[in-house]
């Protein structure tokens, strides 16, 4: 069995929320190569909701609909799974599943990383346009 990054024999869950899954185009990095190489042994998992504001969002001209149209490309590399919830925004159902499933999140939304952080929910933000670091409060 794989370990993460500490040594501990199991893999780290790492949700990814829209924006997260837009770097990659936006700022020319490779994410999951970045994931490991911060984390080591990591699950990513995006929620159904995700794809379907990916989804929204590539249908329009311009980069952030290349962006998402990328990201829609990615997150088959991911497990997609359902919030559990029908209530809420995209926002408050990944703060919900994150605390449910007891995962980080990677995301570079502001009130999102200070909502997650409120709930001492670490997360993964990217730092200086080029790499991945974890946030704990």
């Amino acid at each position: 069995m794989a370990v993460d990054r500490d040594g501990h024999p199991h893999r780290v869950m790492v949700l990814l929320d829209t924006n997260a899954l837009m770097m990659p185009s936006q700022f020319r990095i490779d994410l999951f190569e970045e994931l490991r190489d911060l984390l080591g042994s990591y699950e990513p998992v995006v929620l159904r909701e995700v794809v379907e504001e990916l989804k929204r969002l590539s249908g329009g001209h311009g980069k952030d609909a290349a962006a998402a149209r990328f990201g829609l490309e990615i997150s088959g590399k991911c497990t997609i799974v359902g919030s559990g919830s029908d209530e809420g925004s995209v926002d408050g159902r990944i703060l919900g599943y994150a605390g449910m499933h007891d995962g980080m999140v990677l995301t570079n939304d502001r009130a999102l990383r200070n909502q997650l952080l409120t709930a001492r929910i670490p997360v993964i933000s990217l730092k200086n346009q080029k790499k991945l670091g974890v946030i704990r409060r």
